[in-house]
């Protein structure tokens, strides 16, 4: 079982990707997460990183094979982040059939522009200890962190004006690849603005 979460801002890909991982018993794979951690061994990574240099296809999808190689992959694994073009989508089909195997379904996740407006503009994070929250999690006091009692603040970028680029370029960037999918007969569309776990309910029908 190999699953691709995608979706535009504040559509949940990270939430319902552990959900789905779960309660399937597969590893989720976040190549942001995977990234991240490379970095802080690898110096080359960290930098370009840091400069906010893009990391070539190829580079993430070598490294994208060492992790599914692990043992942990084995029975199948969830993706998130990853694939965000179309290159990396035909690079990815390459790099799994060469072990035998091939994307199982690829899920959209989707919600009404006004809710990314909501979940977006309403979110928060703790200075302190990084714990998240937002409309759908909110602090049980304004302000503070349920977990240390931390200030909560929000990211300077997340401006009504940033929002409405990330959606529009969401939808320019995304539309090869989801035709891409949609012609293999694997993609399916998921309403993230129900609740999280549903998206469970949704790939367990398809199995």
């Amino acid at each position: 079982m190999i699953y691709i979460l995608t979706g535009g801002p504040a559509t949940g890909k990270g939430t319902r990707s552990d959900i789905l991982a779960n309660a399937l018993e597969i590893p989720h794979i976040s190549t942001g997460d995977m990234l991240r951690n490379v970095a802080k061994k690898n110096l080359e990574i960290r930098e370009k990183l840091s400069n906010g240099e893009l990391i070539s296809d190829e580079i993430i999808t070598d490294l994208l094979e060492q992790r599914i190689l692990e043992n942990d992959c084995k029975e199948g694994f969830v993706l998130d982040g990853y694939p965000r073009t179309l290159k990396q989508a035909e690079l990815l089909d390459v790099l799994l059939a060469k072990y035998g195997r091939a994307v199982t379904k690829v899920m959209e996740l989707t919600i009404p522009d006004e809710l990314a407006f909501k979940r977006i503009l309403g979110r928060s994070k703790c200075t302190h200890c990084g714990a998240s929250y937002g409309i759908d999690f909110p602090p049980k006091r304004k302000g503070r962190c349920d977990i240390c009692g931390g200030h909560l603040a929000v990211r300077t970028d997340d401006t009504a004006e940033t929002l409405s680029k990330r959606i529009e370029t969401y939808r320019e960037n995304s539309k090869p690849i989801l035709d891409y999918y949609r012609d293999k007969g694997i993609l399916m569309t998921v309403d993230a603005s129900a609740h999280p776990e549903r998206v469970v309910e949704e790939a367990q029908m398809e199995i």
